[in-house]
């Protein structure tokens, strides 16, 4: 799926939009004065899948200018929230993924709605009622956010927020609290649904909460947290693997004559002549071993939370034990066996 990813990027990367998360911010901004000067203007620019197929398809479009929530203090505070998380994945990412995930998270739930729609249709229930429902009660982008944090934890688990900027909690902790959230509004719909008559339309909430978590895990179970470069940054990389095995080619023939020579005084003076060894790569895991070498195409990163230099493959950049001290990188590097290899 990985290589799926790569190939999309390699065609449709030149159209990703950079900055996404300020543009999001900036949209919910938008949405904020409109909804201050213009109070109804909502109606008119929700996911009304009944008024987008009687001829408003720019609800298509207009419903992500909604905001999820209404303005104070709060929420504000995690507008800023969210511009930090959202600014860190698309570093992480790059352009193209994050655009990929957020878009791909609205057009799931666009589905979703269209899904919802017809659904209820054919069980009787109102067109008119149906679409109102949709935009007004059912799908905005509150989940789409949801889900962004999710990504974040997932992505970061070991990143520390201040809750309340007082309470330091790492983010994989912050994001099981918020999938604990959303269990609890699944269960709460559901049993609100229960009740019958217009109530079974909860059910499109259950289905927006289900698309936005749709999102999230066909997203990391695919690409399982692989990094990913822009071009530029892969044209740098093939440049410097490049510079790195010419270099090392001088050095090992330098090296080889370094030993020649060497033996030659040896057997002249009795003694064995010594040579220094060559590291022959550029980058190494220091969990699983790997190289640049071993494996052209894997992604090496520097941890800035371990103490001194270790660097990781991105495979184990976010699941290995921080190396906090002298006496654990000593440890760390007693397990490591003389092939590289990591030993639990």
């Amino acid at each position: 799926m990985n290589q799926i990813y790569q190939k999309l990027e390699k065609k449709f990367g030149k159209y990703a939009v950079p900055h996404l998360t300020y543009v999001l911010i900036g949209c919910y901004v938008v949405g904020y004065l409109l909804q201050t000067a213009l109070p109804t203007v909502a109606q008119y620019m929700c996911l009304d899948t009944y008024a987008i197929l009687h001829g408003e398809i720019w609800r298509l479009i207009t419903w992500v200018v909604i905001p999820p929530s209404r303005l104070n203090l709060f929420t504000v505070i995690m507008l800023f929230f969210y511009l930090s998380i959202g600014t860190s994945l698309e570093r992480a990412w790059g352009d193209f993924r994050y655009n990929l995930y957020l878009f791909g998270g609205m057009l799931i739930s666009v589905i979703a709605a269209f899904a919802g729609y017809v659904i209820f249709l054919a069980a009787g229930f109102p067109g008119p009622i149906i679409g109102a429902w949709t935009g007004n009660q059912a799908f905005s982008t509150y989940y789409i956010c949801m889900s962004l944090l999710l990504a974040y934890a997932a992505t970061f688990p070991d990143a520390v927020v201040l809750l309340m900027f007082v309470f330091p909690v790492p983010m994989k902790y912050l994001g099981i609290i918020y999938g604990a959230f959303i269990a609890y509004d699944v269960i709460t719909l559901i049993r609100a649904a229960g009740n019958g008559g217009n109530f079974l339309l909860f059910w499109l909430n259950v289905i927006a909460v289900l698309a936005s978590l749709l999102n999230f895990a066909v997203f990391f179970l695919s690409s399982r947290q692989k990094f990913h470069l822009t071009k530029e940054q892969k044209k740098r990389q093939q440049e410097f693997r490049r510079s790195v095995r010419q270099a090392g080619g001088a050095q090992g023939r330098t090296a080889a004559g370094a030993s020649s020579q060497g033996r030659a005084q040896g057997k002249a003076q009795g003694q064995t002549g010594k040579v220094t060894p060559v590291k022959p790569y550029r980058h190494r895991c220091t969990v699983c071993g790997r190289t640049d070498l071993s494996d052209p195409d894997m992604e090496f990163r520097y941890c800035s939370k371990c103490s001194g230099a270790h660097e990781y493959c991105s495979e184990h950049l976010y699941t290995h034990v921080h190396i906090r001290s002298d006496q654990e990188t000593d440890s760390a590097r007693e397990n490591t066996d003389r092939s590289g290899v990591f030993k639990e």
